[in-house]
Parts: C-alpha cells; structure tokens; sequence
C-alpha cells in the first residue's frame, strides 16, 4: 500500500476548528497539519490504528514489510471535542489528536485512558543516509508508572517485564529484535522500522529512537487482554500455520554430525534403545570447504549419497533438516551468479576465515563469504533455485536457516552504507530474516503443498510467524544463569507475537566444562535444561564440542539416561495436549509457550515473574535453574543424599493439581516443592482437560488409546484437534475435532460428536477418562476414577464421580 503523506485527500471535506490547525476526514480516518508535521491516523480495524508524522513536503513512499493487512471499511465518527481537540472513535477505542501540539492518546470505548503519546515527544530530525534525505525517528509515551510491559524480543537479561531499561535493538546472534510491545492494560505497540533502534524507559518516559527512516509510524493495537493483543499482532501480519505434527517430537542434532553415516547412525542408535526421536539436524559442512561455503550441494565426500541419507532416515521414521545459510563461498554456483547480477552485500561475515575450525587465526587466508541481498526478490528466487536442486530434491523435510540475522563482523558504520534492494542496509537492518525466511516460505509453498514448511531460525522480525518458522536463541553458553534467563528471553519473544521458539538444550558452548558430557555438573545441567526444553514449542537438543545424545550419558538405569529418558517419553505422550494446542495457535490466534500476564492479568504478583510459564493454557511449568546435586564445577560428583527443592509462585484464582502427585493446592501462594533430579515441577490448572497419548516411539507410531485426564474444581472445555499432520489441506478443511466439555457440579463429561473428516482419519478412538481428584482416606495421591470406552464419532455423556 502506497502513502503520499505530503498530499491532502481534496474530494473530502475540510474541517476546521476556529483560529486552530485544520484537519481532513479520509477514508479510514483524518489527516491534520500541525506547524511542520503531517499527521494521519488510519484505523485498519476498529482495533487497529496506524500512526503516521512525517515533515510537511517531505516526498516518500512507505511499503510495510511487516504488515500485510489492508485497512477495513469500519464505521467511525470524528468529533471536535473541544477548542484543540479532535477525536476519531471505533466502536472499540477512542483516538484523540491534540491539533496544537500534535500528540495523540488512546482511549477504550468507555474513556478508560491506555496509552499517551509525551507532549512534545515527537521527532524527526533530518540527516542523511547515504545520499538519501532521511531522518532520525524517535516517538515517547508517556505509560503508568505501575504499568508492566512485555515483548521486543529476545533480550537474554533475565528480565520479565521490559520497563526501567534501555535496549539498543540491532539483530545478533542471540539478540533477536521484534519492536512490538504489549501492556498488562490490554494494548499493543507495533514500531514500524527496521533500522537500528533504541528501546528506552524510565517512569517518566518510554520511547522508540532510530538511526534512519522517512516517518513515525507505529501501529496502536488494542485487544482488552494478551490473547487479544495477540491477535491484533496476527491480524496485521500474519497468522501462524499449522507445524508438521513430526516436528513437535524429540530432536537430535550436534555441531557436527560429520558423514551421512553418522547421521543415520544416531537415529538407529534412538530406535535400537527404544528411547524416541522424530528428527535429526544436519549441521554445516556437508557442502565441503569454506570456499564452497553453503554451495547447497553435498561437496563433502562423507556425504555421497544425499537420497540415501533421507531415504534410510525416512524408513527409520525419523525427518531430517538441513542447515543452510544467508551466505555464500567464492568457489559456489550460487555466489558467482549472485556477484554477476549484484546481488552481494559488502560486509565482513562469518566465516570469516577458509579454514574449517574455530576459531580461526588472524593470518589464515580469508574465506570470502558474502551475504545475499534477501531484500531483492529476485535474489530470493536464486536462492530458493539452487536450494530446490540442490537440496530440497533429495528428500530433506525441513530447513535450518542459520545466521538469518545475519552474521556481521567487525561492525563498521561504512557497512551500512552498503546498498540493498530497499536502499541502505541501515534502512532495513532488523528485517533481514524476514526477508530471508519468507523467501524460502513462500517458494516452497509454490513447490508443494503435499509438505508442510518447517524453518528453525536464528533470527525474527516482526511478522515471520506467518512463515512456519520457529526461532531458537542463539548460541549460547552451557550455564545455569543462561538456561534461567532463556525462560524470560523466550516468554518476551512470544508476547510480540511470534509463537513458536526454542533453544539448545544444555547450552551451545560447554566451555566452562571441558569434560563435558562425562563430568555430572554439565550432565546435572543437561537434565535439567532438557525438562525445561520439553515444554517448548519444540524440544531440540544441540551443542558444540560436546555430545549431547541420551546413549553419551550413560545406560539404562543411569540417573541422568533415566531422568532424560523420563522427559522425552513425556513429551510424547503430551503431543495430543500440543497438537491441540498448536490448532489454537493457528485457528484463533493463541501462544503455546505464555508468560503468567497472559491468564493471570489481575494476580499482581504473577505479572513479573520470570521463572514459570504455562504451557498451552493448563499446564504451569516450573523449571530447575540451580545445581542441588552437584557443585556446578567441571571436576565434582553427584550426590543424592538429600533432595533439593524449588520455590514457585501458583497464581490466584483457581486450584492447582501437582501433574506427578494429584496433590491440590490453592492458588495465590508460593510453595516448595521438592526435585528429584528426575522431578521439575508442574501444575495443572483446576478446571482443565488433558490429553495424554500412548507411548511410542515416533510421533506418528499410533493414535491411541488416548487418556484423558479431568483436573476438576471447575467447568471445563478442550477441543481435540486432528488432520493429515504434513500436508496443507486442514486449509481446505480436512481436518476433524472433538469437543469435551466437564460440568463440575455435576460431574459429567461430554464428549461431543466429530466435526470435520480428513484422509486418514480413524473411525474409533479408545478414550481412558481419568478423573484426578484429591488425596484418598489413605492419604495416597492421586486418587482416581476410571472410566474407559470406545469413541465412535458419536456424542457421549458420562458422570464420573
């Protein structure tokens, strides 16, 4: 959409306040004048509104990378309100834009104030980029000063909420930037530019400042609560698609697997345990050198047969990604055809050296990698050519799109004069991964709809969940203040609305243990990283240097194999509670992974705890983030002598079950829970549904029978969602659900009749109804009642007391 922000709309009527600025009714809202600015408010829902200054004269197009949406007709009145006053209304908020100073607040419908723009907080200071005229952006707001904020990202602090902090945006390795913050009072804040931007707050002022672009513009989003911001998010740039159901399962991966043999070799490792596994990643390298660097070929001679590889993989029913990056060597196809038409930014990236170890030495010869211009979409067509030859034909299920943000070493301010498709890569740094990863989105789309897209990223911006990617934090280090903060790191980069996300599991570099796998601090880490890891989007384990597969940690009957072992075969019996889970994601806008502001919005002291999360909206997840049986050093042992604990905080508002005991608590207080190092805690919500699945040893082994467990205390209601898994005709409708719904008072289940059918689809289900009630006269958690029977389609009521 293009806008002529130096134009006034002449076939509507001029409005004017006496002796005031004069302001235009447009099509979906108002532009006014006001001495050197230009404001436009345009209301794209009636819970939506674009902000939009810009300098009087000032000649520009803007095309949103980010939103997609285009403005809906909507009913709205503009009324002046008093002498300097105008205010436009939906029949959701209430916008109002002072005609003497410029600024604009935000109102719900019934005059509650959200959000203020600071009096004389708008900038737009002229300088320019490269030979362009542009301006540094900067707009404050002026919030509560017990307001929390949550979003931006991913920042790895340790911080829950964003306030009283200033971030200097610029996408890194383990930085991710995704300028979206949302409100415990129900609003959204999209800041619409991709430069380099600081992120400041204090209580006197929250502001947004970056290096270049030609206007304010920011995106006010008002959804009554996080859910609803969420979807105002998704309105405007994207919804989520459903993930193929194999990805949610186990993933094994290593910096690096060295030879196809190798890599088949670790999922017949899995299989003959009988430990599960759905995935293994190929890492970097199959392509050979570094001069050959990403040539999407199998260069390296321990990689002959691509086809072989899937194709063993595949018969073990296992997937396999492959990484691939935004880079290339001098020596490839892809480099020398990108370099001819132009299409290679002029930056230091990694590697930065020919050699294939790390880290290089400053007089080993230069590697010569080159990034892409993924801003050009004809480079994306080059890309997506050589990555469908090359790779995509030999079977691969999935990519991994390393570096996406991407790698820039040796930052210097001259690299950003560098030109792009879209002018100076200052202009439009932070999107770079979006750019890339909707590249490889979109033209695997127009290959095939018979696999659905999987993309693991290092990187995000702002809209790339409509791209079926799932970003991953970074390469971080194998510590126990790391693994606590990726808890907040994960939770604020799915509050800006990107749902899916993960991390390595036991950290990417070991270095602080140089034993590694062997010594039982890191294994004692890696136990616990990975139970946190089970309850992410997806649960994928990988680092450098040392090995992290099941069998590298002992036997059977190890501690740490068997506390492992414990937590995968839990992460798949939970897929169909994902699986359902993931359904919402898509079907109405909802976020797996959910810091506690998002259900527990009036629970004061859940709004800023950074150490638990709920898992889809019944499971509150509790990770261990200290040692208790080892010193946290690379020569101590394990101890068991004593059981250590773990303090958490249960929300208000409802009853809480402990998932391992039955156990009830109240909610509104903090208690202490015991971990065995096979034990992290986990509650479930009173008044929730869960579904459990069989145990097997791949995600698509077997349907059922299914359990499903009934925490009571309250009514309940879940929808059991199912389809084809890895194909996209759930988007044509094939694809079936099954109501339950549990009326507490009178303890009766209902399970509705099926709606929808797909190819595939089984007939009956076993269904185990297990009702989890309090402790019994024996005082033996859980107590249970049973009930068992065989699910036809049809609908079926049953009391269970």
């Amino acid at each position: 959409m293009h806008f002529k922000l130096f134009l006034f709309i002449f076939f509507f009527s001029i409005l004017s306040i006496q002796g005031q600025n004069t302001y235009v009714k447009t099509e979906h809202g108002l532009k006014a004048e006001i001495d050197s600015l230009v404001i436009e408010l345009q209301f794209y829902t009636s819970k939506n509104v674009r902000v939009l200054k810009s300098k009087k004269g000032f000649d520009f197009e803007k095309n949103s990378l980010s939103v997609i949406a285009e403005p809906k007709q909507i009913e709205f009145k503009i009324i002046d309100a008093d002498a300097h006053t105008v205010t436009i209304s939906s029949d959701d908020l209430i916008v109002a834009l002072d005609l003497v100073s410029g600024v604009v607040s935000f109102q719900d419908i019934k005059g509650t104030s959200l959000l203020k723009e600071k009096s004389n907080g708008s900038h737009l200071d002229p300088k320019m980029d490269v030979n362009e005229p542009s301006f540094r952006v900067k707009q404050e707001f002026q919030l509560d000063k017990d307001e929390f904020i949550y979003g931006l990202g991913q920042f790895q602090e340790g911080k829950m909420s964003q306030r009283n902090q200033k971030l200097f945006m610029r996408q890194d390795n383990k930085e991710t930037v995704v300028p979206i913050i949302q409100s415990n009072k129900g609003y959204g804040v999209f800041w619409d530019n991709y430069a380099p931007t600081t992120f400041y707050d204090n209580p006197e002022v929250t502001s947004f400042d970056s290096e270049v672009g030609e206007l304010i513009d920011y995106y006010f989003m008002y959804g009554k609560n996080a859910d609803g911001v969420v979807k105002q998010i998704r309105t405007l740039t994207g919804e989520a698609p459903m993930m193929p159901y194999w990805t949610f399962g186990y993933w094994q991966s290593k910096e690096r697997y060295e030879s196809q043999e190798e890599t088949v070799g670790v999922v017949k490792k899995y299989r003959d345990l009988g430990v599960p596994i759905d995935g293994v990643i190929q890492d970097w390298q199959y392509w050979g050198d570094n001069y050959n660097w990403n040539g999407m070929t199998f260069g390296n001679p321990e990689f002959p047969d691509p086809e072989k590889l899937t194709k063993e993989i595949h018969d073990l029913n296992a997937h396999i990604i492959i990484s691939v990056w935004a880079s290339f060597g001098p020596e490839t196809t892809p480099f020398k055809t990108l370099k001819d038409k132009n299409m290679l930014l002029d930056f230091t990236t990694y590697p930065e050296r020919a050699v294939n170890y790390w880290p290089a030495k400053p007089d080993d010869p230069l590697a010569g990698v080159k990034v892409y211009d993924a801003y050009n979409p004809e480079a994306r067509d080059i890309y997506w050519d050589y990555l469908n030859k090359g790779i995509f034909s030999k079977g691969v299920d999935g990519w991994w799109l390393d570096s996406t943000e991407p790698d820039h070493l040796d930052i210097k301010d001259k690299d950003f004069d560098t030109q792009t498709h879209l002018g100076s890569f200052r202009k439009v740094r932070n999107a770079f991964p979006l750019m890339t990863v909707g590249g490889v989105y979109k033209h695997q789309r127009e290959t095939t709809s018979d696999k659905r897209v999987f993309i693991l990223t290092r990187s995000a911006f702002a809209g790339q969940q409509r791209y079926a990617a799932n970003s991953w934090s970074g390469d971080i280090v194998s510590n126990w203040k790391t693994l606590e903060n990726q808890i907040s790191a994960g939770l604020n980069f799915v509050s800006a609305g990107i749902p899916y996300w993960n991390t390595d599991i036991g950290g990417f570099f070991a270095w602080e243990y140089p034993e590694g796998i062997k010594n039982p601090s890191f294994q004692e880490l890696y136990v616990r990283w990975l139970q946190y890891g089970a309850f992410t989007p997806m649960m994928r384990s990988h680092g450098t240097t040392t090995p992290r597969e099941i069998y590298q940690l002992g036997e059977r009957g190890d501690w740490n194999f068997d506390a492992v072992e414990k937590f995968i075969n839990l992460r798949y019996r939970l897929l169909p509670y994902i699986y359902s889970e993931s359904w919402q994601v898509t079907s109405n806008a909802s976020t797996l992974m959910r810091p506690l502001f998002m259900d527990f919005s009036e629970d004061t002291k859940a709004l800023d705890l950074n150490d638990e999360f709920m898992f889809g909206k019944s499971i509150l997840v509790a990770p261990v983030t200290e040692a208790m049986y080892t010193e946290g050093k690379n020569d101590s042992l394990a101890t068991f002598d004593k059981t250590g604990s773990r303090k958490l905080y249960l929300p208000a508002s409802t009853e809480w079950f402990d998932f391992w005991t039955g156990e009830k608590f109240n909610g509104g207080q903090e208690i202490e829970k015991e971990v065995p190092i096979d034990i992290m805690p986990l509650y479930v919500k009173a008044g929730s549904i869960l579904p459990l699945g069989p145990k097997v040893q791949y995600a698509n082994e077997k349907l059922g029978p299914i359990e499903i467990r009934i925490y009571p205390g309250a009514d309940a209601h879940f929808t059991y969602y199912d389809d084809e898994r890895d194909n996209y005709n759930y988007e044509e409708g094939a694809y079936a659900t099954i109501e339950f719904t549990w009326d507490d008072s009178k303890n009766k289940l209902t399970v509705s009749d099926r709606k929808g059918d797909f190819k595939g689809l089984p007939k009956n289900i076993e269904f185990k109804i297990l009702k989890v009630q309090d402790k019994n006269s024996s005082g033996i958690y859980p107590s249970t009642t049973k009930t068992n029977f065989l699910y036809t389609g049809k609908s079926k009521t049953l009391r269970i007391k």
